[in-house]
């Protein structure tokens, strides 16, 4: 029988390392955490490269996890796994919360509602599962986006359509706010798609720690964001440790 064979290991590793933080790294960064010259690491990260499993930046020149490989990552995962993995801690989020709470997965470059959480009030609420939202103008969307879980189609969407005037439909400032969303961890919409309503998400990972879903909860600004128009910190923490624990339900390891 045939022995493993190297350059797959020193690739599969590579993909790991890049699926293990948040951040985007340097060749020599890469090199030194798996012990590699810097000409083999650079050789591997040009071939996944082309393969489009890995992405470099063009201003940096780091690396990160490619669509295309992340889109393969959501393929093992059933829609009614995802949501029965979450029903328990998306209510547990509803309740503690406040506010409604909606879990959402890609398709067709938007945002499929798969379970939603009334708010616990004796509200007028409409349900929203099968619903589709927009990528760029909700915080479930920038999720996917900035994961790279989604992408938004040129085909599809010539130009980004403005839901209010503080909908990010410039390329540049939607780019800058997607990096920040790998950066922070989760993503706002403050009157983005509807004036008066603010949301939050946070991405849901699988195996490997990629990003599969995203939760995210919705309600009036003026409960979602303080006076100076922040989100609340409290209603930040809900929003990822809810994510955390589904999460590890679905195998990812602890981040």
């Amino acid at each position: 029988m045939a022995g493993p064979v190297q350059s797959i290991e020193r690739a599969a590793a590579i993909l790991r390392l890049l699926a293990g933080g948040p951040r985007r790294l340097g060749l020599g960064e890469v090199a030194a955490s798996l012990g590699l010259a810097k000409g083999t690491a650079h050789g591997i990260l040009r071939t996944l490269q082309h393969v489009d499993f890995v992405e470099q930046d063009a201003a940096t020149g780091k690396y990160q996890l490619g669509a295309a490989l992340l889109h393969l990552g959501t393929s093992y995962l059933d829609v009614n796994e995802l949501r029965s993995r979450s029903l328990n801690w998306a209510d547990a989020l509803a309740a503690r919360s406040g506010e409604s709470v909606r879990l959402g997965t890609p398709l067709e470059g938007r945002v499929l509602i798969v379970h939603h959480v009334f708010r616990p009030d004796d509200t007028f609420q409409t349900l929203d599962v099968g619903s589709l939202l927009p990528l760029h103008a909700s915080s479930l969307g920038k999720v996917l986006l900035a994961f790279g879980t989604a992408t938004v189609e040129p085909d599809r969407e010539p130009g980004l359509e403005a839901y209010t005037r503080h909908t990010l439909v410039d390329p540049e400032r939607l780019a800058r706010a997607l990096t920040e969303v790998r950066e922070v961890g989760w993503a706002a919409e403050i009157q983005e798609m509807s004036m008066g309503e603010a949301g939050l998400a946070a991405p849901i990972r699988g195996h490997g720690g990629l990003v599969v879903g995203a939760i995210g909860l919705s309600g009036p600004v003026e409960r979602i964001c303080d006076g100076q128009g922040r989100p609340r910190p409290h209603l930040i923490s809900l929003i990822r440790e809810a994510a955390r624990a589904i999460s590890r339900d679905l195998g990812a390891a602890r981040w």
